[in-house]
């Protein structure tokens, strides 16, 4: 079954040949960034090797959350959550946002006193954060059949369409004067005296002094091509979509067992709440000993194997030339299929929880490639070897909800503007400095 169908996109068609700016990649970030640069006066391309959303940020549960998150990206969620409450608004098209709260479920008193500790992380935020049992909890999942000592309520949560999502904040670009290019892959950075100063794509040349690279599991690959070191794997995530169905839940609701949301369709979008696949590559290999600190403390979610990812990253190049075709070009799409078990596990569990659900049906199910990094939040940076390249990518499964706070983010260090939040966490640097250490989350 193919993946889900991102909003219709009609790309511009002429290449220009000097721009302020390039950002690859035309996921969530990349167009996010898109929309602030060009917001600001400068002359943005925006390029995407595929169609605008075509991989992760169309694959995602359309979660808007703060709930749950490391403590080093919530002052960036509570800047996203303030953009997505405004953004329809501001591009007059609709991206499918509700604030409508989010339950993050505790089967246990263990759990129930983690998720109590977490929330200590939003006190310095006056954000409010409740945990309900009891009658509030039954108001909140009516019919729900699950047993749970109680659940952590973000009701200043949300969720998005994401195959509306990253669409309309292109269009929002090219309102504000960017040419946005699909099928058109950026396949090498030129530079001059050590600095940026244009890039090579499949169609020719664009000069420029700044490049932002947004290649969600893609940007290893560029940038190691462009002599960065950036370390990071990819981890497969399979969703899938229910009919619509009558008295299911409102808000969304994560479990151990399985993951909710409701949809503008009148469905559900529903994955497993905690298991993720991990394809054995070459870099795995490569990155072990970063990766390792990661692997042992989420060992219980992650399900190792060894299949034909193995041989599909092994023959892919890892350097070229500029006039040479790219691994950009020969997959324009990243579409890997769905985990089976992983599916009729999560829609057996749902179905027990909330029998409102018996009567649907399974429209579609899919599967997307997570970015992640050894210590699970993104980079977000300048990269000081080069200046003028930038990067934003690895998002670890938090990048469609944080993604307009990261654009925001991204256009301030581009521009060499205030930046709304401390940047520090998201350096790039700190793969190099020692820096790159998990802290205790706070539960």
């Amino acid at each position: 079954m193919p993946g889900p169908k991102p909003s219709p996109f009609a790309p511009d068609l002429s290449l220009p040949k000097r721009v302020d700016v390039v950002v690859i990649g035309g996921g969530i970030i990349g167009t996010s960034t898109a929309l602030e640069l060009a917001e600001r006066g400068l002359s943005v391309l925006l390029c995407e090797k595929g169609q605008i959303a075509g991989e992760q940020s169309s694959r995602n549960w359309g979660w808007v959350r703060l709930g749950m998150r490391d403590p080093r990206e919530i002052p960036l969620m509570i800047e996203a959550i303030r953009i997505w409450q405004g953004l329809d608004a501001r591009l007059g098209r609709e991206t499918g946002y509700r604030q409508s709260g989010i339950l993050f479920g505790c089967a246990s008193n263990r759990v129930l006193a983690q998720h109590q500790r977490w929330a200590r992380n939003l006190e310095p935020f006056q954000v409010e954060a409740q945990i309900v049992s009891g009658d509030a909890l039954d108001r909140l999942l009516p019919g729900r059949e699950m047993a749970l000592k109680g659940a952590l309520l973000m009701p200043g949560d949300g969720r998005a369409e994401p195959q509306w999502a990253a669409p309309a904040i292109a269009e929002g670009a090219r309102d504000r004067g960017a040419t946005v290019m699909t099928s058109c892959a950026v396949r090498s950075v030129e530079t001059a005296a050590g600095k940026v100063s244009g890039v090579m794509t499949e169609r020719g040349r664009v000069a420029c002094d700044r490049v932002v690279l947004a290649g969600g599991a893609w940007s290893r690959l560029f940038a190691g091509n462009a002599g960065i070191f950036l370390p990071q794997l990819k981890v497969l995530n399979t969703v899938m979509r229910s009919s619509a169905v009558e008295d299911g839940p409102e808000p969304a609701l994560w479990s151990e067992e399985f993951s909710i949301r409701k949809r503008a369709d009148g469905g559900y979008t529903v994955a497993c709440g905690h298991e993720n696949v991990v394809d054995l590559v070459p870099d795995s290999f490569r990155l072990a000993w970063r990766f390792l600190p990661a692997f042992a403390s989420e060992w219980r979610s992650l399900r190792f194997r060894l299949g034909r990812r193995w041989s599909e990253e092994a023959r892919e190049a890892r350097h070229w030339a500029p006039e040479e075709v790219t691994p950009f070009e020969r997959c324009r799409v990243l579409d890997p299929p769905p985990s089976e078990k992983v599916l009729r596990r999560a829609w057996a569990e749902a179905r027990k929880a909330f029998p409102a659900l018996e009567k649907a049906e399974i429209v579609q199910s899919w599967a997307g490639m997570i970015d992640v990094t050894p210590d699970a939040i993104p980079v977000i940076s300048g990269v000081d070897e080069m200046p003028g390249m930038f990067i934003a990518t690895g998002f670890s499964g938090h990048g469609f909800g944080i993604g307009p706070g990261a654009g925001r983010l991204m256009a301030d260090l581009v521009t060499g503007a205030a930046p709304c939040v401390d940047p520090q966490a998201f350096r790039l640097s700190r793969f190099t400095d020692g820096s790159d250490v998990r802290p205790d989350p706070g539960y």
